[in-house]
Order: C-alpha cells, then sequence, then structure tokens
C-alpha cells in the first residue's frame, strides 16, 4: 500500500507540491507575505473594495446587530433578513425575477448544477469552465459532456445529439475564464442553446465588476441578460466579501433551494458577510465603482503597453496568462519574482493542463503606476511562449 508520505514525494519530485502562505496584513496592492512585505499581482480583488472602509463597517454594525453566526441551514433556520435583502438586490441587479446566495462559489456550483440536472439528463461543459462547475456536474448524475474551449462546431454536435436523448440540456460556461483571461463567445452560445431548446448558465466570477455599465459582468456588457437561464457569480472576487449567488426564475430557485445538496446541508453564511456583500454590490454597481472600473482598465492598458514591444498583448480581462511551459520554470520565474518583492503566482498541473503552466498576473484597480512598471521590469527578460 501506498503511503501518505510517498504520495507527497512524488509531488514534491513534479514540482506539484502546494503549501498555504500565510499573509499577515489586510487585502490590497501590497501584502505581508509569509514576513515579507510585497507587491499583490495574485488577488482577484479587481476594484480593491477587499479593504473599502464602507464595507468594513457595514460588516461591524452588522456583527452588532445581528451576532456572529447564521446557527443554522438556509431550509432550519439559518435564513436571516440580511440574505433575504442580499438576494433581492441580486435578483433586481441581474433584471431576474429571483436569486439565491451561497457560503462561498464553489458551493453555488455544485449546488445548482446537481439541482438542475441529473441521471436522464446532459450537462455541456467549456472544457476551460472551472472545477467546481465540473465537480457539480460528474456529481449530478447527468451525462456530461465537453466541448473544447470556445468551441462552436463541437458544442452544436453535442446539442444536437443531447437534445433527442435527454430530459433536459444544460450548457455551462464562465464569461470569464479564470486561468486563460479570455471571454466566452457568449452570444454564439446564445444562438446554439437557442437553436437546440438547451438551458444556459453562466459563470461571471470574473466578469463581476469588470465588464458591463454597471459592473455586472460580460451579459450586461452584451446585453443578452434575458437569453442567459442562470447567472452565477462570487461575491469573494471583485466585490471583496465572500459567498456566491445565481440568479434566474422563481422556479429555478426553488429547485435548487429543494435538491441542490450544497445549499440544503451548508450552514447559512454569516448574516454580516450578507450584510457586507449587499453594500459591496451596492459599491460596484455605483459612480464610485464605474470609476474604479476605468482604473482598473487603465491599469491593463499601462502594464500591457510597459511588456516588450516583441509581444503585444490585448487584454481581455484583469487576468493575464505569462505561458511558460514547464512547471519547473515556472516555478523558478515566480520565485525569482518573489525575491525581489513581486508576487506573482505559478500555476500548474491539475489547475491548467500539462505543460501549460504559467504567471497568472492579475491587476486591480490599486495598483500605482510604479507598481505596474516594477512588474514590467523584473519581467523584461522573461519572454512569453
Amino acid at each position: 500500500m501506498r503511503s501518505l508520505q510517498d504520495e507527497l514525494s512524488e509531488l514534491e519530485r513534479h514540482s506539484l507540491r502546494r503549501e498555504l502562505r500565510w499573509v499577515d496584513s489586510e487585502q490590497d496592492r501590497e501584502i505581508l507575505l509569509d514576513g515579507q512585505r510585497v507587491v499583490n499581482f495574485a488577488s482577484n480583488d479587481y476594484l480593491g473594495l477587499a479593504s473599502h472602509p464602507g464595507i468594513g463597517s457595514a460588516m461591524k454594525d452588522a456583527v452588532d446587530e445581528w451576532g456572529a453566526g447564521s446557527s443554522a441551514s438556509r431550509l432550519i433556520t439559518g435564513s436571516m433578513s440580511p440574505h433575504r435583502d442580499l438576494e433581492k438586490s441580486i435578483a433586481k441587479m441581474k433584471g431576474c425575477e429571483a436569486a439565491l446566495s451561497f457560503s462561498t462559489g464553489y458551493a453555488a456550483s455544485v449546488a445548482t448544477v446537481g439541482g438542475l440536472v441529473g441521471k436522464g439528463d446532459t450537462v455541456i461543459l467549456d472544457k476551460l469552465v472551472h472545477a467546481s462547475l465540473i465537480d457539480g456536474a460528474h456529481l449530478s448524475g447527468a451525462t456530461v459532456r465537453v466541448f473544447p474551449h470556445n468551441g462552436m462546431g463541437k458544442l452544436e454536435r453535442l446539442l444536437d445529439g443531447s437534445v433527442r436523448g435527454s430530459e433536459r440540456v444544460l450548457v455551462v460556461t464562465e464569461s470569464v475564464f479564470s486561468m486563460d483571461g479570455d471571454v466566452a463567445l457568449l452570444e454564439e452560445i446564445i444562438s446554439l442553446k437557442n437553436k437546440y431548446g438547451a438551458m444556459l448558465l453562466v459563470d461571471e466570477a470574473h466578469g463581476l465588476g469588470v465588464y458591463g455599465e454597471s459592473g455586472l459582468g460580460l451579459v450586461e456588457h452584451l446585453g443578452c441578460g434575458e437569453d442567459v437561464d442562470i447567472h452565477m457569480g462570487t461575491l469573494g472576487k471583485a466585490a471583496g466579501v465572500a459567498g456566491g449567488y445565481i440568479a434566474g426564475s422563481q422556479a429555478i430557485m426553488d429547485l435548487v433551494m429543494n435538491k441542490g445538496r450544497a445549499f440544503i446541508y451548508s450552514t447559512a453564511p454569516p448574516p454580516a458577510q450578507a450584510v457586507a456583500a449587499t453594500k459591496a454590490l451596492e459599491i460596484l454597481t455605483s459612480t464610485e465603482g464605474g470609476e474604479r472600473r476605468k482604473l482598473l482598465w487603465d491599469n491593463l492598458e499601462k502594464l500591457t503597453s510597459m511588456f516588450s514591444s516583441t509581444r503585444t498583448l490585448t487584454p481581455a480581462s484583469a487576468i493575464i496568462p505569462w505561458m511558460v511551459g514547464e512547471v519547473d520554470a515556472a516555478v523558478q520565474l515566480s520565485n525569482k519574482l518573489l525575491e525581489q518583492g513581486v508576487f506573482v503566482p505559478a500555476i500548474r498541473y491539475p489547475t491548467v493542463p500539462r505543460g501549460t503552466a504559467r504567471l497568472r498576473i492579475t491587476v486591480t484597480a490599486n495598483h500605482t503606476e510604479d507598481d505596474l512598471a516594477r512588474l514590467a521590469q523584473e519581467l523584461g527578460g522573461y519572454e512569453r511562449y
């Protein structure tokens, strides 16, 4: 029998063993990481809201009013007024009948996919969707089909073959893909899902706050909200707090509420988390949110213009993959940057396919021009493939 230590040693040999890093400061453009002050290019806090004083104050006040915990699952006594207020706000923002909130984005994915499809149904995934959506699909008991990233021809063939033999067909995509930073061919996907009568789930985890006139994501940016059946997102990235959500018809919310195991059997999020998330969404969709969004895109343009002129980059989101290839080389490059006080994590298998290890650069509205210049200078001698 293989020992646990043997398995850990095997991960070590392939540069795939991970360890926790400890942050001893608030989350911002600079953090204290394992005792070292570094410029942080690893955060998903795209608008810099995690350290927003108004959101922190809302959370503190909510603890005084509602206490620290929710004490039970949502279907017992854990559904508190702050959860209802958050869900009403999300539904209104998204132009949907109803919304449902979760303790994490992962729980939202697993509960939603598992609540909507099962044996006799088919779920069709873009190959690069988040692991939580893949897990939800496999746990659901539905037939799982995968199409190449943004591969519309294969998606149509899968839809054509699935609708005849399945009771329900669900197509799942992200709006902005978390490791490549590119966007879904959403309008083409919608055209196909309408043609074949499938349902569509769009995960806006990395689109919320970054795209759209009000910051509500790629769906808002493209004006196609009425053609999306399930709007999914997270409250722990651009919103700066924690949790996940879905929005759509009341029937969809009720079905997930009754069949989504990750919803049914989880203790409700703390009420203060819901209050803080509601405040964060208010800021994200306000004039201030628009100003922060402009700063973010300005920073993306500045950074990419600083990179080598031999490699033109046109970012589609706040995520810039710096492709390296081999795991050891990616880890070494990340460590060299860290020695210079710049933190950009190496992303390795199984998060990305073998042979595609990379640095994942994330830019925020809070980064200064000096921060950007420092990163560009440190990466100046290393070309992407």
